[in-house]
């Protein structure tokens, strides 16, 4: 491992999504970070070992593996770098396991870079503004028990369970289109 210090502004964008990594790039480097990319768990942790990060952003999924996984093992390769992850798919679960894996902000997808900029270099001790437009209830309800069915591999009976609901029931939301977002 290189021990050459990074870059005051390093960021090391870590997403597979190659149209939104580059875009995200050339924001990020309008606002003055030094800009390194990786599309992979693996291309991410090669990038960190030649010079370790003080930024990174990180999709909470990847092709290789688990943006969690890669905050931690970021976590050992830069121990003082302020990470954010990003994520298409969130949740409170997911947006907790991101604090205690060391991230210093949890952001949906597509986040402007501004929010990401803000997130990055901000204080720990501060409370970002409440969103102009939250998620609705049923909504929230919505993603939850999807993202239960998803991780019981799509078994009703399982995921059933787990939720605390009859069988039944689960099937006739699943059967129902998620709830529109009010505008």
């Amino acid at each position: 491992m290189n021990t050459t210090p990074a870059p005051t502004e390093d960021l090391l964008i870590i997403d597979d999504d190659e149209p939104f990594r580059l875009r995200l790039a050339r924001a990020m480097e309008k606002r003055g970070y030094v800009v390194r990319m990786a599309a992979s768990v693996k291309e991410a942790i090669d990038r960190a070992s030649e010079q370790a990060p003080r930024y990174a952003v990180v999709d909470l999924r990847l092709g290789d593996g688990n943006g969690l996984d890669l905050v931690t093992t970021l976590r050992k390769l830069a121990p003082n770098a302020r990470m954010v992850i990003l994520t298409g798919y969130g949740n409170i679960a997911t947006a907790v396991a991101a604090m205690k894996t060391g991230a210093v902000d949890y952001l949906p997808k597509p986040a402007e870079a501004d929010a990401i900029d803000a997130a990055l270099r901000g204080s720990d001790k501060a409370l970002p503004p409440p969103p102009d437009h939250p998620m609705p209830a049923d909504r929230v309800r919505w993603e939850h028990i999807l993202r239960v069915f998803e991780q019981c591999d799509r078994n009703v009976s399982e995921t059933a369970r787990r939720l605390n609901m009859h069988r039944r029931t689960l099937q006739r939301i699943l059967a129902k289109h998620a709830p529109r977002e009010q505008t």
